[in-house]
């Protein structure tokens, strides 16, 4: 197969692919966290968060292949194993044992996630733009961005009294 001819070198393609796959594995871990929290919490709050943390994993779900198909698009190979997910995300996951945090304990650790992947593809988003002049990908961290910040609003909006 021919490399790709997309008006970006390969140094720049192969820096945004390790931009946007440390961001696939923080998603990818993020929709493992909210898939937890949906099928275990509990609290006078149930059905309200229930429903928003599905709406939520269903969105994750496509933010994580968008992600992975763009990297695919800039001719580079996509995160694939779980292994690799814990080696580049900058998230911390839920323990595997003991105590699951209360209701707004979940909410305010899924908040706290998506602040932090707002910052990172802000940063990312200022790296890509300024030295690999990728438009395709600037527009894919743009639109996570808002998302990710309507999410945090609607989970933010739960802890407050």
């Amino acid at each position: 197969m021919a490399p790709a001819s997309i008006g970006l070198s390969k140094q720049a393609r192969e820096q945004t692919a390790k931009h946007l796959n440390n961001l696939l594995a923080d998603e990818f871990v993020l929709l493992m966290k909210t898939w937890s929290c949906h099928w275990n919490l509990k609290g006078p709050n149930f059905i309200s968060l229930h429903e928003l943390l599905d709406e939520q994993y269903h969105a994750l779900v496509d933010f994580v292949d968008d992600i992975a198909e763009r990297v695919r698009a800039l001719d580079c190979i996509a995160l694939r194993s779980l292994h690799d997910c814990h080696e580049h995300t900058r998230l911390k996951e839920l323990p595997s044992e003991g105590a699951l945090p209360d209701e707004m304990g979940m909410i305010a650790g899924l908040l706290d996630d998506h602040e932090t992947i707002i910052r990172e593809l802000r940063t990312s988003h200022d790296n890509v733009e300024e030295y690999e002049h990728d438009v395709g990908s600037v527009s894919l961290m743009e639109d996570l961005i808002i998302k990710h910040e309507k999410m945090a609003w609607f989970l933010r909006a739960h802890l407050e009294k």
